[in-house]
């Protein structure tokens, strides 16, 4: 196994001579790297008239292991052999070092070089590569793994300690200059070799304090991975434009510092920017008038964080109308254009701060949000949209604050979030309806005078109130390029086959349900069960609840007959059923008040309809979730706990919601 390192350019605002004075003071040891036992000088000589140094050392080395494994290996110590050669004319010293215990099997390999800043001559810069290929250590090898990364980044840390101590005590030796060497004026002269950096490879020049002024804190090897991605774009024939480091950070930690992944997604992204022409988004989209009209959508302001603020009124936003007159490829060109604006603010907010600012927040108000919003087309259109993001503006999002979520949300999530990244999902905070303690939670993150005044704040914003768009704004008079299907007049949903919105699983691309399975960890033909319910009898799932605030959420289709559903909740412990026909409430001294307890009132719920619903589980205890068919009938159900964790806030006022799937209106009114 073979691991690569490379640390950032370091820059000692000194210049080389005094640099190098300092840097000979580390030998035969040094306070700051007790690891360091001793090194001895085994060859040095000057050349071209003291022009060239050329010093050998074989260093012994203290290893840095568990007592246990020392004893396995049978050593305390190791050496090293390190090669340095000084160029005084050209100012650089680079430094060479390998193993040579257990060189037969394991190779160390380190490679150091100091030189004179290319734009500044009073400075000097540091920079450090490393490999290590572990061929066989005593079936050890991914313990020696992780101590030479131990190790590296250890070095790193103290480098620039250790050249700022030596420097200081120089000063206060009296010493603050040292002369540049020049060759004596009777020495025969040499071509020498002046050291030219190209504007393309001065660009890679990358120092801590650009690290911490733009990027933040990144540990060594985070930086090592940094440069060897970087590098690697060098490669890229037709690469238009270098994509800046704050970019390719991204990259790297949405693919886990897997530089590889990283590389392969970044390439396809820059690509596809090429191929849509997205670098001149921001100069040639214009806004058409149903978006300026009816978006409900805008930026506000920053958070606590530095961060852009973009707030969605996704609850006022008639999802439909503006699917029906953008066009598919069109709301997704609106949302790659808040994305590019994001990075533009982004930017901006970084360079007025004089801080790292790498990703914006958005702000989801929820408010009027039903199951009109679940229409497939428009969840289909959603799906696409988080999918195009995701792959080309990865870490972009730095939090979510979804406030004012109703009882139909869970349903909505649970369709949705199984597309969105573990990453992305763990910056997600949900509020419920209670404004009170919605806004004592966003005052955490945001300045309690920004506040939009639609959410308790004192803060008006610009952002328009959306609202129903026009069917005289329609391009497009169905979806069935969509969906496959048709809508009414309502904006229902409504298919030949009388699927339930849930059922939008079955139709996405392969590549989609590939993920939607991958996150549910099972197939997606196995999400909704199928059951046929004789005249009279009842099918019953019993939920065993650990999670007190997790959230209970189902989403069923009736067909043939109509059929009862009731949720209970029960505080004794019930015995396995081994007979599917027989029900709970068959059990002797099973009573309504004693040891059962009605937590949703029962539906009615018709023929070809479909049934979304979410209950917040309080207790420790089983909830009973009951269909009762009183003339036979089919019922397609699935349902999900979602984790308590998850939500921040009241859900205890969500309402229930159903829809019908055939030409009645839903239930939960359209504003």
């Amino acid at each position: 196994m073979v691991q690569k390192f490379q640390s950032p350019v370091r820059v000692y605002k000194y210049p080389f001579e005094l640099v190098m004075k300092a840097y000979e003071r580390r030998f035969p040891t040094c306070p700051q790297m007790p690891i360091v036992l001793d090194c001895d000088v085994i060859k040095d000589e000057v050349l071209e008239n003291g022009a060239k140094r050329n010093t050998s050392r074989r260093c012994k080395l203290a290893v840095d292991a568990p007592y246990i494994f020392k004893k396995l290996i049978g050593v305390d110590f190791v050496f090293f052999l390190q090669h340095n050669y000084l160029d005084r004319t050209n100012r650089t010293l680079s430094i060479e070092a390998v193993n040579e215990s257990f060189s037969s099997r394991i190779e160390i390999f380190e490679r150091c070089r100091y030189y004179a800043h290319p734009d500044n001559s009073e400075w000097t810069c540091f920079d450090q590569t490393a490999t290590l290929d572990i061929k066989n250590f005593f079936g050890f090898e991914h313990s020696m793994e992780k101590m030479g990364m131990k190790q590296y980044t250890q070095t790193t840390l103290k480098g620039k300690e250790i050249i700022e101590f030596f420097i200081n005590q120089l000063k206060e030796e009296g010493v603050t200059h040292v002369d540049r060497w020049v060759p004596p004026l009777d020495a025969p002269k040499s071509p020498t070799a002046t050291t030219t950096t190209s504007d393309h490879e001065h660009d890679i020049l990358l120092d801590g304090d650009f690290i911490a002024r733009n990027l933040g804190q990144l540990s060594p090897m985070q930086e090592s991975k940094l440069l060897e991605l970087r590098k690697m774009l060098d490669g890229v024939d037709d690469l238009e434009r270098m994509p800046s480091y704050q970019t390719i950070l991204r990259f790297l930690s949405a693919r886990d510092w897997h530089v590889s992944q990283a590389f392969s997604m970044l390439c396809d992204s820059l690509k596809w920017r090429h191929e849509h022409r997205i670098d001149k988004l921001l100069e040639e989209y214009s806004k058409p008038a149903v978006v300026v009209e009816h978006f409900p959508g805008g930026w506000h302001h920053h958070d606590k964080d530095g961060r852009p603020i973009y707030i969605l009124r996704l609850g006022h936003m008639d999802v439909k109308g503006l699917l029906k007159s953008l066009g598919m490829e069109g709301l997704l060109k609106l949302a790659l254009h808040i994305c590019e604006e994001g990075i533009q603010k982004i930017n901006e907010s970084a360079e007025r701060l004089d801080k790292p600012v790498l990703n914006w927040s958005l702000l989801v108000d929820l408010e009027g949000l039903s199951m009109r919003h679940l229409w497939r087309p428009g969840i289909k259109a959603l799906l696409y949209i988080i999918e195009t993001v995701e792959r080309n503006y990865p870490e972009t999002m730095g939090r979510v604050l979804v406030v004012r979520a109703p009882r139909v949300f869970p349903i909505a999530w649970t369709i949705v979030s199984a597309f969105i990244d573990e990453h992305t999902r763990s910056k997600f905070l949900f509020y419920g309806p209670d404004l009170a303690h919605m806004k004592e939670g966003l005052v955490q993150y945001i300045d309690e005078e920004i506040v939009p005044d639609f959410l308790g704040g004192g803060c008006k914003t610009m952002i328009h109130e959306g609202g129903l768009v026009p069917k005289t704004l329609y391009k497009m008079t169905s979806l069935e390029d969509h969906d496959g299907g048709e809508c009414d007049g309502d904006g229902d949903d409504v298919d030949a086959d009388g699927e339930g919105i849930g059922q939008i699983i079955a139709h996405k691309p392969v590549e989609t349900v590939k993920r939607l399975s991958a996150a549910h960890q099972h197939d997606h033909k196995n999400l909704y069960k199928s059951v046929e319910l004789k005249a009279g009898f009842s099918h019953e799932l019993l939920i065993r609840n650990e999670d007190p605030k997790s959230v209970l959420t189902w989403d069923f289709d009736v067909l043939r007959n109509d059929l009862h559903f009731t949720l209970y909740r029960v505080t004794e412990d019930l015995p396995e059923k081994t007979d599917a026909a027989v029900s709970y409430f068959d059990l002797q001294d099973f009573a309504e008040g004693v040891n059962y307890f009605r937590e949703e009132p029962t539906l009615i719920c018709r023929h070809k309809e479909s049934v979304q619903g979410s209950h917040v589980m309080h207790h420790n205890d089983s909830y009973l979730m009951h269909w009762f068919s009183p003339s036979g009938a089919q019922l397609n159900l699935f349902y999900e706990v979602l984790s308590s964790v998850n939500y921040k806030g009241s859900m205890t006022s969500l309402q229930s919601a159903f829809s019908s799937n055939s030409s009645a209106a839903s239930s939960c009114q359209s504003r």
